[in-house]
């Protein structure tokens, strides 16, 4: 089974396969998966991992397509919930949101892990249009502000984000310091991966204040660059 270096280190594509089922299955039946109380976000996903590489190619497979189904149904309802869900360290959302963790989840493996030139699939990755990429920018504004609080201390940030999902994101305090304008594309690329050697995020573009607005927006386009852990940082 192919591995998916440098996208996820020492993951195979079954694996991927295997947590993106496993995310699923935590919203379905959590009894069908190892018991991680205790454990860092992190390390929990890794466990949930490791259970599975017992199956065969085609076991993985099918236990994703049973569950995926039953899962959307699950998440349409979580939407309509009135209560906050604690994600660990990932920190605490609203339930309407979750749903978009997924779509954001599955929009970066698939076209980050998967596909060329991360992954180890040719050919052309799905569309990144405005069903599927505003789902995983939906789940990026909502985790902005929490899970790069070092960043929100130091200014506010703008980020405006053109073409299919288009949107301005603004977090922080006090007056706007530093804007960055990407495609949204571009947007998610460099919002959570780690760029290839010798290479830029293509499509973004930061304002001269960027360089002085803090590590996140400092490093902007940058290989590295303002890598947040959206769900996990597994990959990337």
């Amino acid at each position: 089974m192919s591995s998916l270096d440098p996208g996820c280190p020492g993951w195979s594509v079954q694996d991927l396969v295997a947590h993106m089922a496993n995310t699923f299955w935590a919203v379905v039946d959590l009894s069908q998966l190892p018991d991680i109380t205790g454990q860092s976000f992190e390390r929990g996903q890794e466990i949930w991992v490791e259970s599975r590489r017992g199956l065969r190619p085609e076991a993985v497979l099918a236990d994703y397509e049973q569950v995926s189904s039953a899962a959307l149904d699950r998440l349409a309802g979580l939407a309509q919930l009135d209560m906050q869900v604690p994600l660990a360290e990932a920190g605490t959302y609203p339930a309407a949101v979750l749903p978009s963790a997924y779509g954001f989840d599955h929009y970066t493996h698939i076209r980050a892990d998967l596909f060329a030139p991360r992954g180890p699939l040719d050919g052309e990755p799905p569309p990144s249009d405005e069903l599927r990429i505003g789902s995983a920018l939906d789940w990026i504004e909502a985790a902005l502000p929490q899970q790069n609080k070092a960043a929100a201390d130091q200014a506010t940030l703008e980020i405006r984000v053109t073409g299919a999902g288009g949107r301005v994101i603004t977090f922080g305090s006090g007056p706007v310091k530093a804007m960055v304008t990407s495609d949204a594309p571009a947007f998610v690329r460099w919002g959570v991966l780690t760029a290839l050697p010798g290479q830029r995020h293509q499509g973004c573009r930061r304002s001269s204040a960027a360089r002085v607005a803090g590590p996140a927006m400092a490093c902007a386009c940058e290989p590295r660059c303002c890598r947040c852990s959206l769900t996990h940082s597994r990959c990337g």
